[in-house]
């Protein structure tokens, strides 16, 4: 028993106290007792108590099931007793009310089961989600990064979109990505993107090695998706560097560019050197090459996915995103992530049509400046403004 009690608390089964259980089940049986007394042998109304472990069995727990049953089978041996009539009619109540507690006790067990496996599984899956996508904010000698990711699958922690921060000895790496298409052949290859940038981000001197090794392992998950019959991907991407003196390199695989939120303004960052998204190398003649970014102190670089700025509200308009940025560009980065959660949910009226990713970065601070503090990864959990939901 203590084990099956263990098993409940941790799948939150019992929604009501015992206290008020009792209360409850007291003031029903009273009810249904004044009721048969009333309305004489005419019309029995004592079999309806076997609505009580019905009941119990969908809000309470197991221990909490069995009592109301124990307690309703008594009330009715007691009743049909005291009523009299044919031992006939004595047995066949009798052994209706045990049936239907019986059926009550066993469906509350298959629940809670149900449960503890339910928590289960999303405990494994809260686990998975750590090592996939780790969670924010991350503070690193040249960044702080905070972020906002909701997939389109409540059911699932982890969607199409990734991201990562990394620090190496070049500074601090960070990408973000969108794979083509959704579900889990969409995460196959998102999660082979994040594998090679953990490992680039350090290995790699230069930000376009890193945006090469990126290439190179969408290829061979293509290649390797291709020789199982599933269609190939490509991954928009955008791959930074904030490097040890403070400069900020930026290589662009096919990505939305990035917002400036600083000094009282919000404007996108042009990036004249897009190139293809990464499995499509091969299609241009061009090579990627790396750019700088102006980025100032105090100021943050908001990168997200098209998850963001393809939000449709009801009547199809795209979500104004540059718009909306205009008037949070005095807020903390953890503030305007807020902002925009809460008003892309109002504006799509809860509808998502596409998975959701939001980095926010902010540089080293300005001599002086506060030095904001980041929770430890083992005290943050997997999805809390990584996902909050």
């Amino acid at each position: 028993m203590p084990d099956l009690e263990a098993r409940e608390a941790a799948a939150g089964a019992s929604r009501i106290g015992n206290g008020a259980l009792a209360g409850l089940v007291m003031a029903f049986t009273s009810l249904v007792v004044v009721l048969d007394y009333l309305i004489g042998a005419d019309l029995q109304v004592i079999p309806l108590l076997v609505v009580a472990p019905a009941l119990a069995s969908v809000y309470c727990t197991v221990r909490q099931t069995v009592s109301v049953a124990v307690w309703i089978t008594a009330v009715v041996v007691v009743s049909r007793v005291l009523i009299g009539g044919s031992y006939g009619g004595l047995v066949l109540g009798i052994v209706f009310t045990m049936l239907a507690c019986g059926l009550g006790v066993g469906s509350c067990a298959a629940r809670i089961r149900h449960a503890v496996e339910i928590a289960r599984l999303r405990t494994t899956a809260g686990a998975i989600q750590r090592q996939i996508l780790h969670p924010l904010p991350v503070l690193t000698d040249q960044v702080h990064a905070d972020g906002l990711y909701e997939p389109i699958e409540e059911d699932r922690l982890v969607g199409g979109d990734i991201y990562e921060v990394v620090e190496s000895p070049h500074g601090t790496r960070v990408v973000i990505g969108d794979v083509q298409g959704k579900g889990l052949a969409a995460m196959g290859a998102g999660i082979a993107v994040l594998g090679a940038f953990r490992e680039a981000a350090i290995r790699e001197a230069t930000l376009t090695g890193v945006a090469a090794a990126l290439e190179d392992a969408v290829v061979r998950h293509n290649a390797s998706s291709a020789r199982s019959g599933e269609a190939e991907r490509f991954v928009t991407a955008l791959v930074l560097g904030f490097d040890t003196d403070g400069r900020v390199e930026a290589v662009n695989c096919g990505h939305i560019a990035p917002r400036l939120l600083h000094d009282g303004a919000a404007r996108v960052v042009r990036l004249g050197r897009t190139s293809v998204p990464l499995g499509m190398a091969d299609l241009s003649p061009e090579k990627r090459t790396a750019e700088h970014l102006g980025l100032p102190a105090g100021a943050t670089l908001l990168v997200c996915t098209d998850g963001v700025t393809e939000a449709r509200d009801a009547s199809g308009s795209f979500y104004p995103l540059d718009e909306r940025l205009a008037g949070w560009v005095r807020r903390e980065p953890r503030e305007v992530l807020q902002a925009l959660r809460d008003d892309l949910e109002a504006f799509t009226g809860g509808v998502r049509r596409d998975d959701i990713a939001v980095l926010a970065l902010r540089g080293v601070p300005a001599p002086g400046e506060q030095r904001p503090e980041a929770p430890s990864r083992a005290e943050r959990p997997a999805a809390e403004l990584v996902s909050e939901v």
